[in-house]
């Protein structure tokens, strides 16, 4: 198991049993308002390629857990993004915590680390992340972490219709140069 530790958190990779835990966050109405729920069989797909990814690249998005409980919270973490938009090819950084253990700076902390293994460890130049715009939570910690929203980058995400009510998305970017951390991994 690969691991990422920080101060409340370890971000490691898949295990067996852990689908059922994410499959019951992505069903939490909160967690889901700006994202389309997964099913249990793309839950169990999704960790299969998390671990892929891992295994060809050294990061991804990792399963996150509380370092005092070992309880898994969700994911944070690192992947290269699967489709073709105006700023692709990219890595992009992404959280989803369970709604319980939303406002306590988990992601924050956890995109910190996420985005110091990618800049110091795997000598990314640039990392992006993007969500809708109504999801002020995510964009606050996109801030929080030094990303900038992009001129003229909001776009349609491709694996949503034009017309579904999650389409439209912000982009969000940071750039190796510009992003401050203490932290060499």
């Amino acid at each position: 198991m690969k691991c990422i530790e920080t101060k409340r958190l370890l971000l490691r990779t898949w295990e067996q049993g852990d689908d059922g835990t994410l499959y019951q966050i992505n069903q939490d109405p909160k967690v889901i308002e700006f994202v389309p729920p997964l099913s249990m069989e793309q839950t169990k797909k999704f960790i299969v390629s998390c671990n892929d990814h891992s295994d060809k690249l050294g990061y991804t998005i990792w399963a996150t857990c509380l370092k005092e409980t070992a309880e898994l919270i969700g994911f944070i973490g690192l992947r290269s993004v699967s489709w073709e938009a105006h700023f692709t090819p990219a890595v992009e950084i992404a959280w989803r915590l369970g709604s319980q253990h939303w406002g306590k700076g988990y992601a924050t902390e956890g995109a910190k680390a996420s985005l110091a293994i990618g800049f110091n460890k795997y000598n990314l130049n640039k990392i992006v992340s993007f969500t809708v715009p109504k999801n002020i939570r995510s964009i606050r910690v996109m801030e929080k972490i030094g990303m900038h929203r992009v001129k003229d980058g909001d776009f349609a995400h491709p694996k949503l219709s034009p017309d579904h009510p999650l389409s439209k998305h912000v982009l969000y970017e940071i750039n190796r140069e510009d992003f401050k951390s203490p932290v060499v991994l």
